[in-house]
C-alpha cells in the first residue's frame, strides 16, 4: 500500500524509519557511521525496525487470538493494525522523530491505510490457518 501511494501520489519515501534507527543506534552506543555507507546501513535498519514491528504484533496476536479463531477478521483487522501503527509511531515520537499533533490529514491517511491493510492480512491469514 506504501509503495502504491508513492506511485499514485509521486511523494518520496518516508526516512522517518531510517531517522529512528539512527537515534536508536545512537542512544544504544552503535553508531551506523557516516557519509553514504552510514545513509545506507539507516535505511536497511529502519526497515528492518519495521519488520521487526510486524513480525512482533502478528506473533502476538497469534498468541493472544486462542485456538478457536472466534474473533472475526473484520473486528480483529484494525485492532492489529492499531497496534502496529503505535509500535512504528510511538517510538518515533518519544525520539522526537515526529510530532503527530502536526500532521495533515494526507499523513495521516498515509500513515493508516498501510497498518490497516497489515492488519485486515494479518487477521484473515490466521483465520485461514487450520
Amino acid at each position: 500500500m506504501t509503495y502504491g501511494d508513492m506511485l499514485l501520489r509521486g511523494r518520496p519515501s518516508s526516512d522517518m524509519p531510517a531517522q529512528v534507527a539512527d537515534r536508536v543506534a545512537d542512544r544504544v552506543g552503535a553508531g551506523l557511521g557516516d557519509g553514504d555507507a552510514g545513509e545506507a546501513r539507516e535505511e536497511a535498519a529502519g526497515a528492518l525496525l519495521g519488520y521487526v514491528t510486524g513480525l512482533g504484533v502478528g506473533a502476538a496476536y497469534g498468541l493472544l487470538r486462542g485456538s478457536d479463531g472466534s474473533f472475526p477478521a473484520v473486528a480483529a483487522g484494525p485492532l492489529i493494525g492499531a497496534a502496529a501503527m503505535a509500535g512504528s509511531d510511538v517510538p518515533a515520537t518519544a525520539l522526537g522523530v515526529t510530532d503527530p499533533t502536526s500532521w495533515e490529514l494526507t499523513s495521516w491517511l498515509s500513515d493508516i491505510a498501510p497498518h490497516l491493510a497489515y492488519g485486515l492480512t494479518t487477521a484473515c491469514v490466521y483465520q485461514a490457518l487450520p
